[in-house]
């Protein structure tokens, strides 16, 4: 296995500084480079081989991991993929541009929700203009392929070019043909994996644009749900003895062919003499799907607000500017990355608010950022998976609930009882130990702290009672949970298709 110190990461290649264009900025003189961001679906901080998984291969993603800078304490914005996409484009914090849920603001329950949600909306306001459309300004060509989930039409949104993306947060009818509703797949071949024809339409996208800078936002269906992969990858992975951290066949499957296309995507950057100036960004939209992967030794996974479900993999290759097998221990968010690619791309940044600041300091060794925390609101609810005993609600995955993490120090309060968690991340990685009572003066501080963040940020706190919560109902709820044969009427409702197991 390896080491857990061998974390999380976000990936860079890029041209060599010598003459700097200005600033920490290190592009050549008159090069700017290419940039291929790749961005994976509910893909777990333990899910590729150099975060520690022992059954799950990823060789390609392992040896660019090696040749760049790990960040162990990157985080998404979101817990669950809409907001956290939101909020990556945009480069603000949700109560900026109201994305808190896919899909409704309440998924569950209503009689089990002591609050009234704050409904939020699920598209993407067009005068919020996103990293695409500022790099495309500064004489870019920007494509998408692959999900997208912020509104019917990426073109709206500064990208030239769209493959496969729209509204829909899955992959149209799974895996295989046919994809309903998904832009350029009405003719895909009867056998054809998904996963392949994105990464076959990357490569596409590189040999058209090779004489300009582009910029790809490949933003793989894989590995949310349902679990489908390629009847040859799954025959190899059921003949593997399990890990003891992973185990699962099709995931192990699936990880596998956006792997190999991430190879293939490599492949062609040498072949067309473009990897020195290409920057490539890897990272993942949130925490792994609990009931399939493992997140150990963090807590929790897609969809809470513990560990498991907001640490992503980040990685940053950049030969000449990153040093190779570096890493950094900073928390960073995603919001970071719009400032970062305008830097790196030459783009001036827009006029309006921007959460994140640029990593380049940090890449390139030259300097440390500004003190600040990590923030996040989650103002709705979100249903269970099933038995969730690692954490303490077994019916919701997430109630309404805020966040801040400054330095060690991270504070989680629950907005139906106002119960505040405090963990120092440091010394208790698996949020196990709460020292709301033995440190009440840092809870003080955080919870003061993350009251003057939501003020200034307009973050709105549900507070009004829900006239369907039935106390009643949900203790009897939580009880049949916590028997050991009780059927869970939580579950999301099974896939469309049998998959493997």
């Amino acid at each position: 296995m390896v080491p857990l110190r061998a974390v999380a990461v976000f990936l860079l290649t890029g041209s060599i500084a010598t003459d700097w264009v200005g600033g920490s900025s290190p592009i050549r003189a008159g090069e700017r480079p290419n940039v291929l961001f790749v961005f994976l679906d509910d893909f777990g901080w333990r899910d590729a081989g150099f975060m520690g998984s022992d059954f799950y291969e990823t060789p390609h993603l392992d040896r660019l991991a090696a040749q760049g800078m790990v960040f162990t304490d990157a985080y998404a914005n979101a817990s669950n993929c809409a907001p956290s996409r939101a909020c990556l484009l945009s480069g603000q914090y949700t109560p900026r541009h109201e994305i808190y849920n896919v899909g409704t603001g309440l998924r569950g329950d209503p009689r089990f929700s002591r609050l009234k949600h704050i409904a939020g909306t699920q598209t993407l306001r067009t005068d919020i203009r996103t990293w695409a459309d500022v790099i495309r300004d500064a004489g870019y060509a920007t494509g998408t392929i692959g999900k997208w989930h912020l509104s019917h039409d990426p073109l709206a949104y500064g990208f030239d070019f769209n493959f496969a993306g729209s509204h829909s947060g899955s992959p149209p009818r799974g895996y295989f043909p046919p994809h309903p509703g998904a832009p350029g797949l009405a003719d895909a071949p009867a056998e054809e994996y998904l996963t392949d024809r994105l990464n076959d339409e990357a490569i596409g996208f590189i040999r058209r644009h090779r004489d300009r800078p582009w910029l790809l936002y490949l933003t793989h269906f894989a590995v949310h749900t349902p679990l489908e992969a390629k009847p040859d990858l799954l025959a190899k992975y059921q003949k593997k003895p399990p890990g003891e951290l992973h185990s699962s066949v099709v995931m192990a499957a699936m990880i596998e062919s956006v792997d190999e296309g991430i190879g293939r995507i490599v492949g062609e950057l040498e072949r067309l003499h473009l990897s020195e100036r290409t920057v490539i960004v890897f990272t993942s939209d949130n925490g792994g799907y609990g009931p399939a992967t493992s997140m150990s030794p963090l807590k929790g996974y897609k969809g809470t607000y513990y560990e498991g479900g907001i640490r992503a993999p980040f990685f940053v290759k950049w030969p000449g500017v990153v040093p190779a097998g570096s890493r950094c221990e900073v928390p960073i968010i995603h919001v970071d990355l719009f400032p970062t690619l305008c830097e790196i791309t030459g783009a001036t940044l827009p006029d309006q608010p921007l959460d994140g600041v640029s990593l380049l300091p940090l890449l390139t060794k030259s300097g440390d950022l500004p003190p600040r925390a990590l923030f996040w609101h989650f103002p709705a609810y979100l249903q269970g998976y099933s038995r969730n005993d690692q954490q303490r609600d077994p019916i919701f995955r997430s109630r309404p609930c805020g966040v801040v993490r400054d330095g060690d120090w991270k504070l989680l309060e629950d907005f139906e009882t106002g119960e505040l968690e405090l963990y120092n991340l440091r010394r208790d990685i698996g949020e196990s130990d709460n020292l709301v009572n033995t440190d009440p003066g840092k809870a003080k501080e955080m919870h003061k702290r993350l009251v003057a963040w939501r003020r200034a940020t307009g973050a709105p706190v549900p507070t009004v009672p829900n006239p369907r919560f039935d106390p009643v109902a949900e203790g009897r709820e939580r009880k049949r949970l916590a028997s050991p044969d009780g059927r869970d009427e939580t579950s999301p409702r099974p896939d469309s298709r049998p998959v493997a197991p």
